[in-house]
């Protein structure tokens, strides 16, 4: 059950202030760079499994996660080294690994990439590691990446011999800066055809619209045209050169985009409430009050007479109180804003949390005219 200080990490004047910036700055325009992609220019996604070694006893216990043990011998057999098969080696300093990282787009081979490793066993830390070379695969199972290097960890953990211990951030997971070299170049079609499409980042008929006609005001009439709300198509040159340009004068224009729908943020976990500029309210009075229910107990010793017999008890006593707060009054009028609703409930000192339940209130009735999302 959420109690009224759930919501009390975002005070009502945060809201103030972020709204005020909202409704107090004009709407900048922004460049085609920053609010649009180019279809076929992306990033991919690489995973592989390795073997982080050399650490200070922190590594996995092998007899519960086997399969670290099975890594380490398939390794060492690929250097003429054989384990025999009654031997079951009794490892501290090795862990299995996950390894993940992002291909930029263009990459090409001998190129590196930075590698995030995380441990799959049991280890305690990976601190002072050292990862063997792995090979690191796309999503179509080939090897575009082979990654080895020392795992730089951010966090820290310290346990003593009585079993006191501290952890700041997590030990088991680390970074290799540039700890992947590139080895297959991933096919792009971004110099195929004589069109390239742009993708807004956030769908918008309008922002669309807007940019078509800025391309086409600086290129020329037909040179761009908007195919929905997020994509534009662009007529370009087949020449590479002259394409790379191309696109580079069309990612430094300027446009202003469409005016973002009216909505309400509510966080649910943080108590984090956002109020878009645009939303209005439509004639409403809101009450809005609280009931306090306080329950306190206050054993009492109930002692037997002299000679009596009896035993001495513990006789529990309860105080329960019920107390309503006062509700508090306060009416929009047609096409209130988002100042207007803020002053108001500010001034009945109502908190975060009761800012929430207004809102909503206010949405089943009809009179906020926004979405309401809560995350």
């Amino acid at each position: 059950m959420r109690t009224a200080t759930f919501f009390r990490t975002v005070t009502i004047g945060l809201i103030v202030l972020v709204s005020g910036l909202a409704t107090s700055q004009p709407v900048q325009a922004e460049r085609i760079q920053d609010i649009t992609q180019i279809s076929g220019v992306r990033s991919n996604q690489l995973i592989g499994y390795g073997l982080v070694v050399g650490l200070d006893g922190s590594g996995d216990q092998t007899s519960q996660a086997p399969f670290t043990t099975q890594s380490l011998e398939n390794m060492l057999q690929q250097f003429g080294v054989t384990v025999p098969a009654n031997v079951r080696p009794q490892l501290k300093n090795a862990a299995a690994v996950t390894i993940t990282a992002s291909l930029p787009p263009f990459s090409k081979p001998g190129q590196n990439i930075d590698v995030t490793v995380a441990s799959i066993g049991n280890a305690k830390s990976l601190r002072g590691g050292e990862l063997l070379m792995s090979p690191l695969r796309g999503a179509d199972g080939n090897v575009y990446a082979i990654a080895q290097g020392a795992v730089v960890v951010g966090g820290i953990s310290a346990q003593g011999k009585s079993g006191s211990s501290v952890q700041v951030n997590s030990s088991a997971a680390g970074r290799i800066p540039n700890g992947a070299t590139v080895e297959r170049k991933v096919p792009g079609s971004f110099g195929a055809g004589n069109t390239l499409t742009l993708n807004l980042n956030t769908p918008d008929f309008t922002t669309a619209t807007r940019v078509a006609q800025v391309i086409n005001k600086k290129f020329g009439a037909g040179t761009a045209a908007a195919d929905d709300a997020t994509s534009i198509t662009v007529r370009a040159p087949l020449d590479s050169n002259a394409r790379v340009a191309y696109v580079s004068e069309i990612q430094q224009l300027d446009v202003n985009p469409g005016d973002a729908p009216a909505r309400v943020i509510i966080n649910s976990r943080t108590g984090t409430v956002v109020i878009g500029s645009d939303v209005r309210v439509s004639a409403a009075a809101v009450s809005h009050g609280s009931i306090q229910v306080s329950i306190s107990e206050n054993p009492a010793v109930s002692q037997p007479g002299a000679f009596s017999g009896g035993q001495t008890a513990v006789v529990p006593q309860s105080s329960v109180s019920v107390k309503e707060n006062g509700g508090h009054m306060f009416k929009f009028g047609p096409g209130t804003s988002l100042d207007q609703i803020v002053q108001a409930v500010n001034q009945v000192g109502a908190s975060p949390n009761d800012l929430v339940a207004i809102l909503q209130a206010l949405k089943q009735a009809g009179a906020l005219h926004a979405q309401l999302v809560v995350i």
